[in-house]
């Protein structure tokens, strides 16, 4: 009973410690203007970072998602459909869910490494002796730079997810589905308000890879080794609260 008190304690405290720093971080972003240098240097980060796997990432589930569902589709004359689902699935779901974790795996274990070293190796209290607000100087650019970056990502990972599924969709001859018809069914079943729903979950999502990380790595502490547990924690973290707001944020926006 006891060891089940204290986790519900450091449960407690963990999200009160992390609704505090985030309520900081947006306080200081009004000092965004006068980091913009750091802000696009993070946003280059993100992008170098994660766009050459996104592509290739992207390219082969839309390609896997025309394979699988067009094969069945055809079984029963309905594979003029198959832009529609393949446009849902990328737009709704696997578009902005694995852009998320994709740049928690990239960027977010590399922040998390980063500012638990800066904390370990006291130089974030060299920051405070200096008089510079550590969640100014390293959480603000980050957050602004994620919630920036991981909507254009999922947005450009749309794209070659949907260009993937109708190559496919074209060439299989199980399939047979024109890259005309592919994209009449896509504008047909997808609204701007399914790319709407996409950006607010890319927008949260980035948001709390950034804050996620951050805060377990302004919280690392000890020698080196523990470096890498805090780059695993903050991972496997941000994997968690993306899948638990991914459910609350679609059953919110049905």
């Amino acid at each position: 009973m006891n060891a089940l008190r204290g986790r519900l304690e450091r449960f407690l405290h963990g999200i009160g410690d992390g609704a505090s720093l985030f309520l900081e971080t947006l306080y200081w972003c009004k000092a965004a203007p006068r980091n913009t240098d750091k802000i696009l240097a993070h946003l280059l980060e993100f992008g170098n970072a994660t766009l050459p796997i996104a592509s290739l990432m992207a390219l082969f589930i839309g390609g896997v998602l025309a394979l699988q569902t067009g094969s069945r589709l055809a079984q029963f004359g309905l594979e003029g459909n198959i832009g529609g689902i393949v446009g849902l699935s990328m737009v709704k779901e696997l578009g902005p869910v694995m852009t998320a974790l994709l740049v928690a795996g990239r960027v977010g274990s590399a922040i998390a490494a980063e500012v638990g070293a800066m904390n370990v190796y006291e130089e974030i209290d060299a920051l405070k002796t200096l008089n510079i607000n550590p969640v100014r100087y390293l959480v603000m650019p980050r957050l602004l730079a994620s919630v920036i970056a991981v909507p254009a990502l999922a947005m450009y990972v749309n794209v070659i997810g949907l260009l993937g599924g109708a190559v496919v969709s074209a060439i299989n001859p199980k399939i047979s589905v024109s890259l005309r018809l592919f994209r009449l069914n896509f504008q047909e079943v997808v609204k701007f308000s399914d790319v709407i729903d996409s950006v607010i979950k890319s927008v949260v999502f980035g948001m709390v890879v950034a804050l996620t990380c951050c805060y377990v790595g302004l919280r690392t502490t000890g020698g080196p080794e523990e470096i890498g547990r805090a780059v695993t924690r903050a991972v496997v973290l941000s994997f968690m609260l993306i899948f638990v707001l991914n459910y609350l944020i679609t059953r919110s926006l049905m």
